[in-house]
């Protein structure tokens, strides 16, 4: 059972400073691929645009109306997304749901800020909107790559 002091914890003030500063931040006017993801459990809603080129993401437009930990993982995200590959989005989406779901480790770089994140392992009905940035962008990345 989570309690009052749990909550206050899990909302510190690193998660609550991430989530106030997510770069990327709006829709971008010709992306190759957007997704839109919704968590149906809260409602938090993620759209990711992607531009690519060789494989690697070179512009990004974030859209994220979810709770404070949704923002916080797409202002990690954000921060480190240019330059990565689907594969390393992938590895990035499966290492954070390792450390949410099973206690794995905190995902490599680029994406290691977000052991930031680690408290909300006790809350499984939080993982889905910290989860959906990482799923839009993957899916993003594949449909560009099957565009091609």
């Amino acid at each position: 059972m989570t309690t009052d002091t749990d909550l206050v914890k899990l909302y510190s003030g690193r998660i609550l400073a991430l989530a106030a500063d997510i770069p990327n931040v709006g829709r971008l006017e010709a992306p190759e691929a957007s997704v839109k993801k919704r968590s149906p459990l809260c409602g938090s809603t993620v759209t990711v645009d992607v531009v690519s080129e060789a494989g690697r993401v070179t512009e990004l437009g974030l859209d994220v109306k979810a709770c404070a930990l949704g923002q916080a993982s797409s202002a990690v995200f954000g921060k480190s997304a240019i330059g990565t590959t689907r594969e390393q989005i992938e590895r990035g989406r499966d290492q954070l749901r390792a450390m949410l779901k099973e206690d794995g480790p905190v995902p490599d770089a680029p994406f290691d800020g977000l052991e930031a994140l680690s408290p909300a392992r006790d809350f499984k009905n939080r993982h889905a909107s910290i989860l959906l940035v990482f799923e839009a962008a993957a899916e993003a990345m594949a449909t560009v790559e099957s565009a091609a």
